[in-house]
């Protein structure tokens, strides 16, 4: 396996290429809803996807004011309860939170501490500070530092969310290696001048035949493997 040299700080994507997002929502969903059959589950888990994407789109094509991730799934919780005929205000709110309670990834937790043997170790992350907290501890996710993207009043893919993280690196933004799951986040990156690593995981977005990234691996134990062989 080739060695990943000159980088100085490596940054995390959270979602997805930490930890298991659609798993987590749809076991909290299933638990708010415990009568809801696979099918109805899955339909409801669509509905929060689908509306958390299209708010944040709304935002960053300035259809919107920015509001944190805790205001969107607590309007993606409200739709889905309305769709489930779920009325209990204690669910509901429970439901809202389930972002924070996301598993994480069998090799997540021990890479990023035998990668944070070796390399400054970022997180970042669309969710909210508090949600980021609080979904770093349920998981076992250890940083150095965790970034959220609510610090610069946006969601990545903009600019300035890579931008957060290369001013926190503290060095030129070709020594620092971003690392996801999601092909349009690595895109950011890259466009902000960044390294770029695609891990694959069951969820994400692949690379397309046009994307041209630096380095692309199947899990995260081959990409501290690399980092780390010096």
């Amino acid at each position: 396996m080739a060695e990943i040299p000159g980088i100085d700080v490596v940054v995390f994507d959270v979602l997805g290429t930490l930890v298991d997002e659609p798993s987590g929502l749809r076991a909290e969903i299933r638990r708010a809803v415990p009568a809801s059959d696979d099918a109805s589950v899955d339909e409801l888990l669509t509905s929060w996807q689908r509306y958390g994407e299209l708010e944040q789109q709304r935002i960053a094509q300035g259809h919107r004011a920015y509001v944190n991730t805790e205001i969107i799934d607590g309007e993606a919780a409200r739709l889905v309860a309305d769709r489930a005929g779920l009325a209990d205000p204690a669910t509901i709110a429970r439901l809202a939170t389930a972002g924070q309670r996301l598993p994480p990834w069998g090799d997540s937790a021990a890479g990023l501490e035998r990668l944070a043997q070796h390399f400054p170790v970022l997180g970042l992350s669309n969710a909210s500070r508090t949600a980021l907290l609080r979904l770093n501890a349920h998981a076992g996710l250890r940083w150095h530092q965790a970034l959220s993207a609510e610090a610069v009043v946006a969601y990545k893919p903009a600019p300035e969310v890579y931008q957060l993280a290369i001013d926190t690196a503290g060095c030129p933004p070709e020594r620092v290696l971003m690392v996801a799951a999601h092909a349009w986040d690595l895109r950011g990156a890259q466009a902000g001048g960044m390294r770029t690593a695609y891990v694959q995981r069951p969820v994400g977005d692949p690379p397309t035949s046009s994307d041209v990234f630096d380095w692309r691996f199947n899990g995260l134990d081959e990409l501290v493997t690399a980092l780390t062989a010096r």
